[in-house]
C-alpha cells in the first residue's frame, strides 16, 4: 500500500494538463474560478477512474478508430493549449479568454487528458495489496487517490494565484510561460510515444 501511495503522489504532482491548467487558471482568473475548475477536474478524474475500473475505457480504446480519434483530439487540444501558453507574451496566463474556465471545462479536459487514463490505469491495474478483496482494494485506492489528488491540485492552484500576486517582471513571466508550454508539449510527446510504442 505504501508503494501505491508513493506512486499516486509522484504521478499526480508531476506536470500534466490538469495541474498546469490549474496553476494557469489560478494565475489568470483567481481563486473562485480556480476552485470551480479544480472541482470539474476532480469530477472528471473520478469519472475517468470509474471508466478504467469498469472496463469501459478498455472497451472504447480497444476500437482502433475511436482510440486514434481520441488521441488526435487530445494531442491537438494539448498542443493548442501549449501554443496559447507560449504566446501569452509577458503575462502569465493559461489561456487568454474573457470567460473563465469553470466546472464543465475541468470535466471536459479530463475526458481527453491522456495522462488521466494512463495514470488511473496504472493505479487500478497495478500495485495489488488486497488480492483476495478486489472490491475493498479498489475502494481504498479511490480514497487514497482523492486524499492525495485534492491537496496537490489546491497547491498548484495556490501557486498560480501567488504568481499573479508577485507581479513579476515581464521577461520572467514570459519565461514561466515558455516553461509551462514546454511541459505541456512534453506531455503531448509522451502521449504520442506511448501510443506509437504500444
Amino acid at each position: 500500500m505504501i508503494s501505491f501511495f508513493l506512486a499516486v503522489f509522484f504521478l499526480i504532482i508531476t506536470p500534466g494538463p490538469g495541474v498546469l491548467s490549474t496553476a494557469g487558471v489560478g494565475s489568470a482568473f483567481g481563486k473562485s474560478a480556480g476552485l470551480r475548475y479544480v472541482t470539474g477536474l476532480f469530477i472528471g478524474n473520478n469519472l475517468v477512474a470509474l471508466a478504467v475500473v469498469s472496463g469501459l475505457a478498455a472497451i472504447v480504446f480497444a476500437v482502433p478508430v475511436i482510440r486514434n480519434i481520441l488521441l488526435v483530439a487530445s494531442v491537438m487540444y494539448l498542443a493548442y493549449l501549449a501554443f496559447r501558453i507560449a504566446t501569452a507574451g509577458a503575462k502569465i496566463a493559461f489561456v487568454e479568454s474573457s470567460s473563465q474556465p469553470g466546472l464543465v471545462a475541468g470535466i471536459m479536459l479530463q475526458f481527453i487528458n491522456p495522462k488521466a487514463y494512463a495514470v488511473n490505469t496504472t493505479f487500478f491495474t497495478g500495485f495489488p495489496f488486497l488480492p483476495d478483496a478486489l472490491m475493498l482494494e479498489t475502494m481504498i485506492k479511490f480514497a487514497i487517490l482523492n486524499i492525495i489528488w485534492v491537496p496537490v491540485h489546491l497547491l498548484w492552484l495556490t501557486a498560480g494565484i501567488m504568481i499573479k500576486r508577485l507581479d513579476l517582471a515581464p521577461r520572467i513571466q514570459f519565461r514561466i510561460n515558455l516553461l509551462m508550454a514546454a511541459a505541456m508539449l512534453a506531455v503531448v510527446a509522451l502521449a504520442l510515444f506511448s501510443n506509437l510504442g504500444g
